[in-house]
């Protein structure tokens, strides 16, 4: 009986090996974007893209605003297969700067979900799509939207049929969707519930969601959902936040913990969690594909 037992405790650690080795790999690979400038942030994306078998493209901007004078941006941009359109799937990856002049650690916000869009573009490479497939990893975001708007003025939405954003997703196995980028972005919220119920998740639609760079894609026509991941409790205290009203049972001047935790020190990496790191990364892709055969004959 000891040794059955030993064998099986044997079997269980060879079988949770490759788990507990990719989720501390993603930590590594969150915790490079602990960078002092978002210059510094870009060389971490394009290294992180190329060891994972990526050839980036980085596609420079006149960027800034009043508050920071013009500065260039950078965004960086990976394509996967070919065909007459397109799906985007996007995140920032520059972090905010905070009031002593200092950088934010910014990997809740956002750094997370850069490394969870990369984990998704490994899993589509392998797959036959019928669209083709960018990610796009903006800078600037924290700006204003600029990388996005650059984007968008450089390369128009003609052959755009959707397009998937990802802000904050660096915690928590609940998802968080927009339900708040127009008519023309129905199909995409369907295809997000679809996903949910077919996978068992915990998913949360907003009618009223925070603004990431979605906001350029829905100003301009495109047809786009922006996600999210937190604990659950913490993604309804947020929906009642944005729609509950004034009847939302929350304590008066009750702050949501994301909130109080982004765009501050606060944002470092012992709020990470790897596994949703993993998780959003297969989500992403699993939606992606999704899109792409529901799309297939539409276009």
């Amino acid at each position: 009986m000891l040794f059955r037992s030993l064998a099986a405790v044997a079997a269980l650690l060879v079988a949770s090996t490759p788990v507990a080795a990719q989720e501390l790999d993603l930590r590594a690979q969150v915790a490079a974007f602990v960078q002092p400038s978002n210059e510094a942030r870009t060389a971490v994306v394009v290294a992180q893209l190329r060891a994972a078998g990526f050839e980036p493209t980085i596609e420079t901007f006149a960027g800034g605003n009043g508050r920071t004078g013009e500065m260039e941006g950078r965004n960086v941009v990976v394509t996967l297969g070919d065909g007459p359109r397109e799906i985007l799937l996007t995140a920032h990856y520059d972090a905010v700067k905070l009031r002593d002049g200092t950088m934010s650690h910014g990997v809740v916000d956002n750094a997370a979900s850069v490394v969870g869009l990369i984990e998704a573009a490994k899993i589509l490479r392998g797959k036959a799509l019928n669209h083709r497939i960018r990610i796009i990893l903006f800078d600037q975001e924290e700006l204003g939207l600029i990388g996005a708007r650059k984007w968008i003025e450089a390369h128009g939405l003609a052959n755009v049929a959707a397009v998937v954003n990802s802000d904050v997703a660096g915690y928590g196995d609940t998802m968080m969707y927009g339900q708040n980028n127009g008519p023309q972005s129905a199909f995409v919220t369907r295809a997000v519930q679809e996903l949910c119920a077919e996978r068992a998740m915990q998913c949360v639609g907003f009618p009223v969601y925070p603004p990431s760079d979605d906001r350029a894609f829905s100003a301009a026509g495109a047809p786009v959902v922006s996600l999210g991941f937190q604990d659950e409790i913490g993604a309804h205290q947020m929906w009642l936040a944005f729609n509950g009203g004034e009847a939302n049972g929350l304590a008066e001047g009750f702050i949501p913990q994301v909130f109080r935790l982004i765009h501050s020190n606060e944002d470092t990496m012992d709020k990470v969690d790897p596994a949703t790191v993993a998780l959003a990364g297969a989500t992403y892709a699993a939606l992606v594909e999704r899109l792409d055969a529901q799309l297939d004959g539409v276009d």
